[in-house]
């Protein structure tokens, strides 16, 4: 179900809801509204009024369900798009590297046309064909996966041989393109965000001291103090790690544990 299904039905749902519950109160306020107390419709109103109130739970468990379904159709959708999507970005993957192997063989190719036909055919289970019906058709949904076929088979090794790294560097551009140009309308379907938290400077780095909060240090002294109050079956592990974990906090400039199995026996 994609996002415009969703919000469809969502506002379908809310309109005959709201409409139940504008019936509802008129129902209700029916006994003060002039023209219509002392009627016949009044009575009816309130008998009316009496059976949706009898079917309120009814109803509500009816809507519950109905959304319950809409809402897990949604979420199935969505993780066959995100899968869809892997496989797309790992074909980009298989076709770059293709185009950029000095000698490809056979194979090679076989293995990466195989893989574009297989993302090709694997988008049947997310989308139908746009204008399909039962006579037509229609129109492959996203046409850059057939661009990286054919870009792709016009350097068919077994047609010929004397392929040019040109001419491999021309595919894989028009690979990159064709992927890029895919990534901006395929991805609009996942209702992505930007994140809360963004690292946005290039040559980011840890902002963190090396160490630990002390209550970590005092549950470390203490496991420390019970680690060697244990006999040892490897003293000579034992000094091995205990030498390696000494270089390594000393060259991050980490204070050592006091008294324990970090400092030099």
């Amino acid at each position: 179900m994609t996002r415009r299904d969703l919000n469809s039905t969502l506002r379908r749902s809310y309109f005959v809801l709201g409409l139940v519950l504008a019936v509802a109160l008129v129902l209700k306020l029916a006994p003060q509204i002039p023209g219509l107390a002392a009627t016949p419709f009044e009575d009816a109103a309130a008998a009316v009024y009496e059976y949706l109130k009898d079917m309120a739970l009814v109803f509500v468990t009816v809507v519950a369900a109905y959304l319950a379904n809409v809402f897990q159709k949604r979420s199935k959708f969505v993780e066959s798009l995100e899968e869809e999507w892997r496989n797309i970005v790992k074909t980009k993957s298989a076709l770059f590297t293709f185009c950029e192997t000095p000698y490809p063989s056979t194979d090679d190719y076989l293995a990466a046309s195989c893989r574009i036909s297989e993302t090709i055919d694997t988008m049947r289970i997310v989308y139908k064909n746009k204008g399909e019906t039962g006579q037509l058709i229609g129109l492959y949904p996203f046409a850059p996966l057939h661009d990286m076929r054919r870009a792709l088979a016009s350097i068919d090794p077994r047609k010929r041989q004397n392929i040019t790294p040109e001419e491999r560097a021309l595919v894989r551009d028009s690979v990159l393109q064709s992927f890029f140009a895919l990534r901006e309308t395929f991805l609009e379907e996942l209702d992505l965000k930007e994140p809360d938290h963004p690292l946005l400077i290039s040559g980011a780095h840890r902002l963190k001291s090396p160490g630990a909060a002390p209550h970590a240090k005092q549950h470390q002294d203490r496991q420390i103090a019970i680690a060697r109050s244990s006999a040892s079956q490897r003293l000579d592990v034992d000094d091995f790690l205990h030498r390696l974990y000494i270089e390594e906090q000393s060259s991050h400039n980490v204070p050592i544990a006091r008294g324990s199995s970090e400092e030099t026996p």
